[in-house]
């Protein structure tokens, strides 16, 4: 948990924009749940302004300040987490290690002794008996500095300070007095003291800033996310990736700690010895670790011999895994399957089947690639039930919330009623804290709100150092910016709502038609195919991963469960603003010419034919065009770029995305610290031989 993470010149240019306090206070009442008091609230408008000016004036100003954060890992999972006001992070600026400050703000002008109790303990007028704030320093001391900490055994400079800008030596006797606590953590510093404050300063901390320690310190702390497919790519799909942490490891240990009970091994029958199945029902949003999960336990048993298969309805989210993780590695890819895989059961059975985006669920198992021969093929009852008949164990990972078709019909529900036909034992875990957007709580929270998924008002957006937001103008700028961090190494993609008709790539040289036309500016879909295209475009279910998917457009069919540094999301006419509310259109297609077999858009709108069907209601249409444009906003782990092609809505986006020339707070590539540009992996030309090995790369967090 952290409400802020920024330099302190640039936490002084949001303060200037009036956005600083208010930010904080909305990062506060959805992490702690209740509103922050005045006094929180002050601290964070006087002192922690203070602070930052100091930092200037000390010649610091690139020293990063991270806000009201937990010490440790496991700290945001206690019911009143304990939270550093200010932590410090820089350069030594005479050892080669990061240098750390923790800070403790006190608004106190007065402070005087308890007689009957010792230095530890004074009181403050108006507030009455308080410890010593070096108390409080002390325990964040530890746990920063513990092997669990921030920067876990590495070697760093640490020490903490109570900062009381407002008061004078003489005020605050009791507190610097020969019997107050002492430490490195237990330096009081006053309005007397300035001087001697920013020279401090300057002995702890380099000139040069604190960026790149400061990242470092975010991800050992699991609020950067490593993208999903670069981080098993760095592990060749092995055990030594995923570190899940408080909701995530209990659902994962439990449903570990269930297979080694109802699943006999190889020397010894099951602990449980009847035959009844058990399901495991995990809901949370989008971000939430849910595949983390998945592809966690999937390791740790397979490593213990089970029989395991890894199911999706996502065909580009199951293909991305395979050929951009497992190429050249069969045994690996059969590991992963469709939903529609198992309408024959399994002989033996499988031991454990782990359903991925369960809400992509059928009534009944089909596919467009079987041809009418093969319709015996087809599911002839439920394909929730297909799916429990394959293992003795199995989970499914769901959120209602990205259903974006009208067949799918995976719901909490349907997956309850199931396990009662089955007889079988039904457990429930639901994941709040999510970890995409760059750990982003409030980017998710202001998504939800403008596209109203939730009842919330929408505001400005206010930058909190951790995901950037932005409006283009025109097509043609989102794509040079998408486009530009693409070439600095970053990974990136242009998406759309399905605004536009599809073509099929044309004659033998599968050339792609340019169907996406605003204005002058077109580009094609990704390609409808299951195989490479004209100039080397790759077919759809790689799109996403391959070096040259950066120059077509995708849909949410293609991003669903996938991520990117960067996302350039282009909203169409299928859903625009016409005043105070959103306006949910269909679109109609013609064709270019009588003997032409492209077509173009004739009444701007929907043109999903799943979706803008007749027998989808409004109220249907408008939630799966809603959701979809949900699912698209929330890939980026960097950065969105947003572009509606029509005006009234790109007004309306860009007053609520507000302004974007702060410094340092567009992450674009080159900005970055070199911590915060890990290497994408794309096979090399398309081809890379994938070994086994215990350790690749660096240590990497995934939620």
């Amino acid at each position: 948990m952290l409400l802020l993470k920024l330099s302190a010149q640039d936490l002084l240019a949001l303060h200037r924009r009036r956005h600083m306090v208010s930010h904080l206070a909305a990062r506060w009442r959805y992490f702690r749940g209740s509103d922050a008091s005045v006094t929180e609230r002050s601290a964070w408008a006087e002192s922690l302004i203070s602070l930052a000016n100091d930092l200037v004036a000390a010649d610091r100003g690139n020293v990063e300040m991270v806000v009201e954060c937990a010490a440790t890992l496991d700290e945001s999972d206690r019911p009143n987490p304990r939270l550093v006001d200010v932590v410090l992070v820089g350069r030594h600026p005479h050892e080669d290690r990061p240098s750390v400050q923790l800070v403790e703000l006190k608004r106190w002008s007065t402070v005087t002794r308890i007689e009957r109790a010792t230095a530890e303990l004074v009181h403050v007028p108006g507030m009455g008996d308080k410890k010593h704030p070096a108390l409080q320093l002390r325990e964040y001391y530890e746990a920063f500095t513990s092997s669990r900490g921030p920067f876990e055994n590495s070697a760093f400079e640490c020490g903490g300070f109570a900062y009381l800008h407002n008061a004078t030596d003489d005020s605050v006797r009791p507190l610097i007095g020969v019997d107050a606590p002492t430490g490195a953590y237990a330096r009081v510093y006053t309005a007397d003291r300035r001087a001697q404050f920013l020279d401090d300063l300057r002995e702890s901390f380099a000139a040069v800033g604190g960026a790149s320690e400061a990242e470092t310190m975010l991800r050992t702390m699991g609020l950067r996310n490593t993208p999903l497919l670069d981080a098993m790519n760095w592990s060749r799909g092995d055990d030594t990736v995923f570190t899940l942490r408080g909701r995530q490891k209990v659902v994962a240990d439990q449903i570990l700690d269930a297979a080694s009970k109802v699943l006999p091994g190889p020397e010894q029958p099951a602990l449980v010895p009847d035959e009844r199945r058990v399901i495991f029902l995990v809901t949370g949003g989008a971000g939430t670790g849910k595949s983390a999960i998945g592809l966690q336990i999937k390791a740790k048993l397979e490593a213990q011999g089970r029989t395991v298969k890894y199911a999706s309805g996502s065909r580009a989210f199951n293909a991305a895994i395979q050929e951009h993780v497992g190429y050249g590695d069969r045994e690996f890819k059969e590991t992963f399957a469709y939903f529609s895989n198992f309408v024959d059961t399994p002989v033996p059975p499988l031991d454990v089947l782990i359903c991925d985006e369960a809400h992509r669920l059928r009534d009944r198992s089909t596919n467009r690639f079987w041809t009418p021969e093969e319709r015996e093929k087809w599911g002839k009852g439920p394909q929730v039930d297909e799916l429990l008949d394959a293992s003795r164990l199995t989970v499914f990972f769901l959120d209602e919330g990205q259903s974006v078709r009208p067949k799918e019909v995976g719901t909490v529900q349907l997956i309850k009623d199931a396990a009662e036909r089955h007889g079988a034992d039904l457990l429930e875990y639901r994941l709040r804290e999510q970890f995409r957007c760059g750990g982003s709580g409030s980017y998710i929270r202001w998504v939800r709100a403008v596209l109203g998924v939730t009842d919330d008002v929408p505001e400005l957006w206010r930058p909190d150092g951790l995901m950037h937001v932005e409006v283009a103008d025109t097509p043609e700028e989102l794509e040079r910016i998408i486009r530009t961090e693409a070439e600095a190494g970053a990974s990136a993609r242009m998406v759309a709502g399905y605004c536009w008709p599809w073509t099929d790539p044309v004659g033998e040289e599968k050339r792609l038609e340019a169907d996406v036309r605003i204005g002058e500016w077109h580009r094609p879909w990704n390609a409808k195919s299951e195989s490479f295209c004209a100039d080397g475009v790759p077919p759809s279910d790689i799109w996403s991963v391959h070096a040259n998917g950066l120059g077509q457009i995708g849909c949410v069919y293609t991003a669903q469960g996938l991520e990117w540094d960067w996302c350039g999301v282009i909203m169409g006419e299928d859903m625009v603003r016409r005043g105070d509310e959103w306006v949910f259109r269909r679109g109609k297609e013609r064709k270019e010419g009588p003997d032409s077999d492209i077509k173009r858009v004739d009444l701007p709108g929907s043109f999903d034919p799943k979706v803008s069907a007749s027998s989808v209601d409004d109220d249907d249409f408008a939630r799966l065009v809603r959701q979809a444009y949900h699912v698209l906003l929330t890939r980026a782990s960097r950065a969105t770029v947003l572009y509606s092609t029509d005006e009234e809505t790109r007004a309306y986006l860009k007053g609520l995305a507000g302004q974007v020339e702060i410094h340092g707070l567009r992450p674009t590539r080159w900005n970055l610290p070199k911590e915060a540009r890990p290497p994408h992996l794309p096979r090399a030309n398309g081809r890379r031989s994938r070994k086994r090995r215990k350790s690749s790369g660096p240590d990497l967090r995934l939620f």
